[in-house]
């Protein structure tokens, strides 16, 4: 059976993926403590859309 994505699945990923993509040229612009802060919110995202995945089933 296959499963789509649905909006709020892509709107979350991309939200990761831009943070993940301003944590890394943060570091390489040599602002390694705002990398790393920043970097952190890649698993918050997926876990805050994950949480709400699992409470809206």
């Amino acid at each position: 059976m296959k499963k789509h994505f649905q909006t709020s699945d892509i709107f979350l990923l991309g939200a990761a993926f831009i943070s993940f993509l301003l944590s890394v040229s943060l570091w390489f612009y040599g602002y390694k403590d705002e990398g790393v802060f920043v970097g952190l919110w890649v698993p918050s995202i997926l876990a805050f859309g994950s949480y709400f995945k699992q409470m809206l089933k």
